[in-house]
């Protein structure tokens, strides 16, 4: 079949991470990505479909492990070589429609009993990701067994595949696994009506956890901080109530809150702040602004994936934060243990979705592509996505 597959090479990585992650660089002929004729997965045991992908976005995940900057904790947990893409709505043999859950948990597996982790409806934190009849993986599209998105074929368990109503259009379906990866993390948050909420970064995960506050949360004040002219007004329109730049985090967030703005030697702190931080860029600086502008006491929620970022602990220890991960979905206990998928699935169709996804490129165009994605804010672009549905014709 025909594939983009990460293959896994020292010196490559070493390469790539030494230009900064250059496009031109990490699709070249020396980067790890190849593309061309691979041998398609075949189903694992019973119970496993061919899924044949229509439209598989490019993640951020993807684009740090293409522009060697993820983190290198990932690596005993992926298994190589692997085709990427956990973004994924496609077809089965049947015709029918559906979107992909890509956590390999212990249900996919087939260990039974489940771990404990499993048994509370929480495969991304799978115990058992090394056992069963596939190889090591945390999800689809990083395990060399399964096949992924970026690919002609992939093999899912039936537990995994979820049905796209019919009114909603494989651009808005290829949205769903992400929104999932939000809605997961505006409930960890757990906002109320009285708190002030700000959600930082605006690219794919940052606008789609404002809609998730927005609809299973909603704060008495939400603020997004966008640095692009589109992603401002796209946040506004998903329900931020106010948009600021990064620029003017720290007076804005002042302003919004009452608090008291103090100017330190390296950087600003606040005095009070935002109740509940989600911080959706994954990075360093933002990290670090987020500690200083959360209240004493309030929560950040690591929703972006970081990588290995240097943070000043000293805010978080003095300010007795809570910090928190979001990673993947799930049964959800604030919902009476709902899967984060069909909250997604149901809650997409007012959201008009398609309005974030392209450019659309078929796979052959892979370096064109993945340069996009890497300039999507700027560019004026959200979900840049890979579209298969020509392979089929």
């Amino acid at each position: 079949m025909l594939a983009l597959q990460y293959v896994r090479s020292i010196p490559s990585f070493a390469l790539v991470r030494a230009s900064g992650g250059n496009p031109e660089v990490a699709t070249s002929a020396l980067s790890m990505l190849h593309f061309g004729d691979v041998p398609e997965p075949s189903l694992p045991a019973s119970g496993w479909l061919r899924v044949l992908p229509s439209l598989s976005g490019i993640c951020g995940s993807d684009l740090a492990a293409i522009g060697g900057h993820a983190s290198l904790y990932l690596d005993p947990l992926t298994s190589y070589p692997f085709v990427p893409g956990h973004e994924v709505v496609g077809v089965l043999e049947d015709g029918s429609r559906v979107v992909v859950e890509p956590a390999l948990g212990c249900l996919v597996r087939g260990i039974d009993p489940p771990c404990a982790r499993c048994a509370e409806g929480r495969p991304g934190l799978c115990y058992n990701v090394t056992e069963g009849p596939i190889d090591v993986g945390l999800q689809t599209g990083y395990c060399a067994d399964t096949g992924g998105g970026w690919g002609e074929v992939l093999v899912a368990h039936r537990s995994q595949v979820h049905a796209v109503p019919d009114g909603l259009s494989d651009e808005a379906a290829v949205l769903i696994e992400p929104f999932a990866c939000c809605v997961h993390a505006a409930l960890r948050g757990g906002a109320t009506k009285d708190d002030v909420v700000v959600v930082m970064g605006a690219g794919t995960i940052g606008l789609l956890t404002v809609a998730a506050i927005k609809l299973f949360t909603p704060p008495r004040r939400l603020i997004a901080v966008a640095k692009h002219p589109t992603q401002r007004d796209l946040a506004l329109k998903l329900g931020a109530d106010q948009v600021i730049a990064p620029a003017d985090t720290f007076q804005r967030i002042r302003f919004a809150t009452g608090a008291r703005r103090l100017d330190g030697m390296d950087r600003s702190l606040l005095l009070g702040g935002a109740d509940i931080t989600f911080e959706c860029v994954g990075r360093a600086d933002s990290l670090s602004d987020a500690v200083r502008f959360t209240r004493g006491g309030g929560t950040v929620v690591a929703v972006g994936m970081p990588g290995d970022e240097k943070v000043d602990w000293a805010a978080i220890w003095q300010r007795e934060l809570t910090v928190t991960g979001a990673y993947a979905y799930g049964a959800e206990p604030k919902r009476k243990g709902r899967r984060t998928f069909e909250l997604a699935l149901e809650a997409a169709p007012e959201l008009h979705l398609e309005t974030l996804t392209g450019p659309l490129y078929p796979l052959s165009e892979y370096r064109d592509a993945i340069a996009y994605a890497m300039g999507a804010g700027r560019l004026g672009a959200v979900k840049v996505a890979f579209d298969l549905r020509g392979l089929r014709a």
